[in-house]
């Protein structure tokens, strides 16, 4: 599959289709709850006050249960079955579930309508599995970070516009079949998207499926944990939705009673928010270059915390004045911080959840990523619910709203330490990513010929300090790098190279044992299906043109005869942190500090062919005359 440019992604037939069918869908939930959720508690006409509260929350929780209840089978349905097909019935049963809730707002039914949400829900829980999972089998992996992005940034976008015109169309006085007329029609609307879908094959036709919710559950999560990486994003992704779901769920109280303001500031607020993951979730594509760069999240954390916690600080107490309307409101002192905070803890969100989603897709196996998505939304709503409880537990105890927000973000900032000190290769992208953006302005070329799975060895000259983190911050999987030893016990950077589980080697004149235990670490390393890293020459050019390949790279493959990747990196040569940088700053010389550099990658050599001399034949012809 050819890569297709960024911009244009939208125009194709393998991701347009679903992006509008995702939309619509997400758009038409929203429109049908908040219509819901306002006639219950302003247009029915005889509920009390505390049958309003029931109503309300109640429609909440009926909306979640589905994704307890159905998840595990969808999983396994999405596995099962074709996928297209999956969602044009999935598409079809909403145009009659829209139907049905049309028919319970003409009548005024609040247990008819909430069993429709139910219904509503249900059918969230059997899309989303088939949502994530269709996207790697739709899209290249240099495209798939866009095509999360879009998704996030799009359904975000629906939430919040579907909510607003649920509201008002309500309101009018043709409220009723105002709502009704466009649900329908949204469904409908969605249906014919979704025949536009094309094909994307079952992953596990022959699987039998399991109809025991709970014990598939189990199983699920038991298959998530096996893959550590795969399991920690997944409770990343949770931890998300419980910390957002902590302070939307907080929102309206706390404009009323802390902002001073009305519904219309709320509306404000919900905007601001759900603008700010839009744009961060496009920011993530940006940033990312067409790879999954976990190196954000750490900075997405980062924003969460800092951004959440300033909330408390904007409006610590409760307003002395209420009721403000927007245009009031935002003329009060510290409104446009306000404003600020959210709209970056939304962008902080998007750059936190994108490369997630990308993550589990891509280190998931094919046969079981439906049911691991199906997993990660049942391990959503159960934080999501474990957030409502404790916002509820904390309230009670006596904290005020801002308090809760300032709660949160500490606890925010205390599970990220703990997730990055289980896996540290989330903290050491992030620390690479940045180091090389500081230090470099950095193009890459080829990278798609890197196998997504499996063993290989990438090999690449050697010309400065950092050149394991300028390959490793660039390739999506984690490479383990061979390295002379004096470079891997380099001040500073030690914790970098011992954080990517580099391998330390010596020559043998000087250290022989450690060469033989370099050797075993590559061997099993190799055996395990890991990508090995290496430098041929051996050492550092010490004047920038490339130095004849050392024979250990036959040894490696005459025990393990995998594909060999190689790289060659251009412009480093003069740059901070290449040897000749020294010299520079010996004679006081300029120093090129943010150097134009390239990574390029050339497609892989067969193991009985890469052989010291082709392989350096081959980086030399991909360097040119520079270095």
């Amino acid at each position: 599959m050819q890569d297709a440019p960024r911009e244009k992604l939208l125009g194709t037939r393998r991701f347009g289709p679903f992006f509008w069918t995702q939309t619509l869908g997400a758009f038409n939930d929203n429109v049908f709850k908040n219509a819901l959720v306002i006639l219950v508690s302003f247009g029915i006409a005889g509920l009390s006050q505390d049958q309003i509260n029931l109503y309300v929350n109640l429609a909440a929780g009926l909306f979640i249960l589905p994704f307890f209840l159905f998840s595990a089978t969808a999983g396994q349905l999405a596995e099962k079955y074709e996928k297209s097909r999956l969602i044009r019935i999935i598409k079809f049963v909403e145009i009659g579930i829209m139907g049905l809730g049309g028919i319970g707002l003409y009548l005024g039914q609040v247990p008819f309508l909430l069993g429709v949400l139910f219904l509503m829900g249900a059918q969230s829980a059997l899309f989303g599995p088939v949502k994530y999972s269709i996207l790697p089998q739709a899209l290249h992996p240099a495209e798939l970070i866009t095509g999360n992005a879009w998704v996030e940034a799009a359904t975000f976008l629906a939430i919040l516009l579907g909510t607003m015109l649920g509201g008002w169309l309500i309101a009018r006085s043709y409220g009723v079949p105002g709502v009704s007329v466009v649900i329908v029609a949204i469904a409908v609307l969605g249906y014919l998207t979704a025949r536009a879908i094309p094909t994307a094959p079952a992953a596990a036709p022959d699987l039998k499926i399991n109809w025991n919710a709970f014990s598939e559950t189990w199983r699920n999560i038991a298959f998530m944990r096996s893959n550590r990486t795969v399991f920690l994003s997944v409770l990343g992704i949770s931890w998300f939705w419980f910390y957002g779901a902590t302070f939307l769920a907080q929102l309206p109280n706390w404009t009323k009673l802390n902002l001073g303001g009305n519904e219309q500031v709320v509306t404000l607020l919900l905007t601001v928010f759900s603008l700010g993951v839009g744009l961060g979730s496009l920011l993530c594509e940006r940033l990312s270059g067409d790879r999954v760069e976990i190196g954000l999240v750490p900075l997405g954390s980062i924003g969460l915390s800092l951004f959440g916690a300033d909330l408390y600080f904007a409006a610590p107490g409760e307003a002395t004045t209420i009721g403000l309307g927007a245009a009031a409101w935002l003329a009060q002192a510290g409104s446009v911080r306000v404003l600020v905070d959210l709209m970056l803890i939304g962008v902080a969100g998007g750059l936190f959840i994108v490369p997630l989603y990308a993550l589990i897709q891509t280190r998931s196996a094919a046969s079981h990523r439906s049911r691991i998505i199906a997993g990660n939304n049942i391990l959503n709503a159960a934080f999501m619910v474990a957030s409502a409880m404790l916002a509820i537990a904390l309230l009670k105890l006596g904290l005020n709203i801002p308090q809760l927000f300032l709660a949160a973000a500490i606890l925010n900032a205390g599970v990220a330490i703990f997730i990055y000190g289980l896996v540290p290769e989330f903290l050491m992208r992030f620390i690479a990513w940045m180091m090389i953006r500081v230090l470099y302005r950095i193009r890459v070329s080829g990278l798609e010929n890197i196998p997504e799975e499996g063993p290989a060895i990438v090999i690449c000259n050697h010309v400065s300090f950092v050149d394991a983190l300028i390959v490793g911050g660039s390739v999506r999987r984690p490479l383990r790098f061979v390295m002379d030893h004096r470079i891997f016990r380099i001040p500073g950077m030690n914790f970098l190279f011992r954080t990517a589980r580099a391998i330390p080697i010596a020559p043998a004149k000087e250290d022989p044992e450690m060469l033989e235990r370099a050797y075993a670490e590559i061997d099993q390393a190799l055996k395990d299906g890991e990508i090995i890293g290496l430098f041929p020459e051996g050492r550092l050019t010490p004047d920038g043109s490339i130095q004849p390949f050392k024979s250990g790279i036959e040894k490696i493959l005459a025990a393990n005869p995998v594909p060999v990747v190689p790289l060659a990196v251009r412009g480093l040569w003069g740059s901070m942190w290449s040897r000749i940088d020294s010299q520079l700053r010996r004679a006081r010389l300029p120093r090129r500090f943010r150097a134009e550099i390239e990574l390029l990658a050339a497609a892989p050599i067969a193991p009985e062919d890469a052989t010291a001399a082709v392989l350096e034949e081959k980086v030399r012809a991909m360097r040119g005359d520079r270095a």
